[in-house]
């Protein structure tokens, strides 16, 4: 059976091969009258996107630049206003982002979702009136669920989440793989000589990413005694202003090496005379411009950033609109980075 071509479709319609392209990737140069009487019309024909030719179209888009196509939202989650430039951590996400964006011919608009004068309905406006039909998510750090009065947003749009899944309701997400990347780290801390790790996570943050921090590292301690799988310490926020929980939990474990988010625990260790490296590791697990002399890990979140705008370019492609019947996932690996914080290894000893 010969495959319907773009031609045939357009013959039927009584529209240009170009319109009847533009209709089928949804662009809103397309009255939405024509795009649903073209998608009718390619549904009936049997049209199946060629392959081959998507793929030589990409490749083409990526070495010679097709200017502006069309816009996507980029949503602000977080309280702060100018979390995209102030937060220790979200720029990396927003930076992705663009240049993902920009180099498949699309623009971002931002919107900030803490606005008080903005809602789903008056968003969905705004939305409407610039063409956009998908929407990244960026900057929830405390929450898994995203404010009620977006409901609207979700369910008429193609959206997806970066760095956690959400909740009430769950979207489409792109985040680093938080337990392979606690595991690995531990690996590579067992692999240095250590012998007592022990995780330093806020609980909140632990429950963020449901337990996915302290699951990787409760499978990176099997290797090792049960008398060397030391408890976590998660009173984070509490030890900001008592150090005295933390340093009680310090002396009651004893670990030879930490792995946590906050370079406060530095402080903390050194507050009791003790010396790092020599007399304790310390290794981060999210590498940051205020950590860069410690070793660790980078969750290159920016590389998540750009794995959000590959997914959401695909769920507009396939035109799959509103809250997803079943959320898709992407995890991005994370890289251990040598650092300061940690002894040269030493001579391999067996757990």
């Amino acid at each position: 059976m010969a495959r319907v071509t773009m031609s045939v479709i357009a013959e039927k319609t009584g529209v240009s091969k170009n319109t009847v392209s533009l209709a089928l990737r949804q662009d809103p140069q397309i009255p939405p009258a024509t795009r649903l009487r073209i998608e009718q019309a390619a549904r009936a024909l049997g049209y199946v996107k060629n392959p081959v030719v998507a793929h030589l179209m990409t490749e083409l888009r990526k070495t010679h630049p097709v200017g502006y196509q069309r816009t996507l939202a980029l949503l602000n989650a977080h309280p702060d206003r100018d979390a995209f430039t102030r937060h220790p951590t979200i720029p990396a996400y927003v930076q992705g982002c663009r240049r993902r964006a920009e180099s498949q011919g699309y623009r971002m608009d931002e919107f900030w979702l803490h606005d008080p004068e903005l809602d789903g309905p008056r968003l969905n406006r705004i939305l409407r009136t610039r063409g956009i039909r998908g929407v990244i998510i960026v900057g929830l750090m405390d929450e898994t669920r995203l404010p009620r009065k977006f409901q609207s947003v979700w369910k008429s749009h193609a959206c997806v989440v970066t760095g956690v899944r959400t909740h009430e309701p769950t979207l489409s997400f792109c985040c680093v793989d938080h337990h392979a990347l606690v595991m690995q780290a531990v690996e590579a801390g067992l692999a240095l000589g250590y012998r007592r790790p022990a995780l330093v996570i806020d609980d909140g943050i632990d429950r963020l990413v449901e337990r996915r921090f302290s699951a990787g590292m409760w499978v990176g301690q099997q290797a090792l005694p049960p008398e060397q799988r030391l408890r976590p310490f998660y009173q984070v926020e509490q030890a900001r202003k008592n150090p005295a929980l933390f340093h009680a939990w310090l002396e009651e474990t004893r670990p030879d090496v930490i792995f946590t988010l906050y370079s406060a625990v530095r402080r903390w260790v050194e507050a009791r005379g003790l010396r790092v490296p020599r007399d304790i590791g310390l290794i981060q697990l999210e590498q940051r411009a205020s950590t860069r002399d410690w070793a660790g890990m980078d969750q290159h979140n920016d590389r998540t950033g750009e794995a959000a705008v590959d997914m959401l370019i695909s769920l507009l492609h396939n035109d799959e609109i509103g809250i997803p019947p079943h959320p898709r996932a992407t995890l991005v690996g994370a890289s251990w980075v040598p650092g300061r914080t940690i002894r040269k290894q030493t001579v391999a000893a067996q757990p």
